[in-house]
């Protein structure tokens, strides 16, 4: 069999022999500054999260993938363009949303052409209402969720967007708070999911938890907003501690809904989920992501490009074509989420992508390796970061020299290798010099 033969077999029966060359469904469930060590399937040893566990125990766990960037606007938008931040139209944070442009193709519109009933629910951050980013000009059937990135900060908002009608939350008027916004996210996601179109569908689940409740000037003290503690209100943890694990607990049962919906109605055979969050852990709204030990063995957090900052828990699930209990060491990031999609679809993908398809990885069959990963972030100066093969580089500055660590040996980036290894420091500058384009929008400069 050729690869375009495997291909569409793999599309066709992903999975699922009783529907030859059926084009699978997607799914891909995002989660907003959740650490490395935050799961489980990770080695979190406080925080319950049997849903997610069970997808890592019925499917695959990498253990190297990596998110589009440090913070979520750049983030979601590799995962939705194939691009890295050397070429992607946002390459740090901009409020309000830095929309993305006509030219700038989601892999959304990919697939909604290629016959994809679309859906959207929760945090978007690359175009608000009436800009050429938001989501139903960009590929997406159905929204529901934030009008702004700052607005998706707020867990009790009084309003949010159904496509483009404004749905208030009578439940959040005044003092009181009785809605709270990712239920409904669930809530719609379940829906799309029991519509009995009979077109394959690509379900794109956007909760922002745990993200602080910090961006709205609404910090109660509390740090994180849930609508209680359960299971952790009798620990003698700090507040922010337990609405932080209780958050995520609540993702988790509710992300169990979806896969039960999916085993109920038969359709996990051909629908391929994917978990992952766009960043790693934050330290914000009254929440020190050390008490979970949220970075798990890694350095550094959010806005950092240390491997706590970009490396992501990231499971895929999809009984009978990922075989149960598999971990998976390939380096990917955000920016080969298209490519996979387009291989699935048996669709061509855009010309000049960063991305390649992890579906050979997914299916357990060799996989092709990037020659190098790259990002570039501004919101702390001009600082960059390179993965090629065990070497990991970091330069956090225009005239600063490159840091450079052996992730074989050294996964928390102790030891500054850089002096002991003159080539592999010469090369990744190379990289650091080529793998990137100028943008007007993210100008390069010392200090932001």
């Amino acid at each position: 069999m050729n690869r375009r033969e495997f291909i569409g077999a793999a599309a066709g029966g992903l999975l699922n022999a009783q529907v030859p060359r059926r084009k699978p469904n997607i799914i891909f469930i995002l989660a907003d500054d959740l650490g490395y060590g935050d799961l489980g399937c990770y080695g979190q040893k406080r925080i319950q999260t049997p849903s997610l566990d069970r997808m890592a125990a019925e499917g695959m766990r990498f253990s190297q993938a990596y998110a589009g960037s440090t913070v979520c606007a750049p983030s979601r938008c590799c995962l939705m363009t194939g691009l890295h931040t050397g070429h992607a139209r946002a390459r740090g944070n901009k409020y309000p949303d830095l929309p993305l442009r006509p030219q700038d193709i989601t892999v959304t519109e990919l697939l909604a052409k290629a016959g994809y009933r679309t859906g959207l629910f929760g945090k978007w951050s690359l175009g608000h209402l009436g800009s050429t980013g938001y989501p139903l000009r960009k590929g997406f059937e159905e929204w529901f969720g934030f009008f702004s990135q700052t607005h998706a900060h707020n867990y009790y908002p009084e309003h949010l967007l159904d496509n483009e009608t404004a749905y208030l939350l009578r439940g959040n008027f005044g003092a009181k708070k009785t809605e709270y916004a990712h239920d409904l996210f669930t809530q719609r996601a379940l829906r799309f999911l029991e519509n009995k179109d009979e077109r394959p569908f690509f379900l794109h689940v956007c909760y922002t938890i745990p993200h602080a409740n910090n961006e709205m000037g609404r910090d109660t003290g509390d740090g994180m907003e849930v609508p209680g503690y359960e299971p952790y209100d009798k620990t003698d943890w700090p507040k922010p501690e337990k609405g932080f694990a209780a958050m995520i607990t609540r993702m988790d049962r509710d992300i169990g809904k979806i896969m039960d919906l999916l085993k109920a109605s038969g359709r996990e055979r051909d629908t391929l989920v994917i978990f992952s969050s766009d960043n790693g852990p934050h330290k914000e709204g009254g929440h020190d992501s050390d008490f979970f030990h949220s970075r798990g063995p890694l350095r550094g957090i959010k806005r950092d490009l240390y491997e706590g900052g970009i490396r992501v828990p990231t499971l895929a699930w999809c009984p009978g074509s990922i075989k149960a209990g598999q971990v998976s060491d390939h380096v990917w990031a955000f920016w080969d989420f298209l490519p996979t999609c387009t291989e699935l679809a048996a669709i061509p993908g855009p010309s000049g992508l960063d991305g390649i398809s992890i579906v050979p990885a997914l299916l357990g069959r060799t996989q092709g390796n990037h020659e190098y990963l790259y990002w570039e972030f501004h919101e702390r100066g001009f600082h960059q970061a390179v993965r090629l093969g065990d070497w990991k580089g970091v330069r956090l500055g225009l005239n600063r020299p490159l840091e450079l660590y052996n992730l074989r040996t050294d996964i928390g980036e102790k030891d500054n290798v850089a002096a002991q290894n003159p080539a592999v420091v010469h090369r990744i500058e190379e990289i650091l010099r080529t793998a990137r384009t100028e943008s007007s929008e993210w100008p390069v400069r010392e200090k932001s």
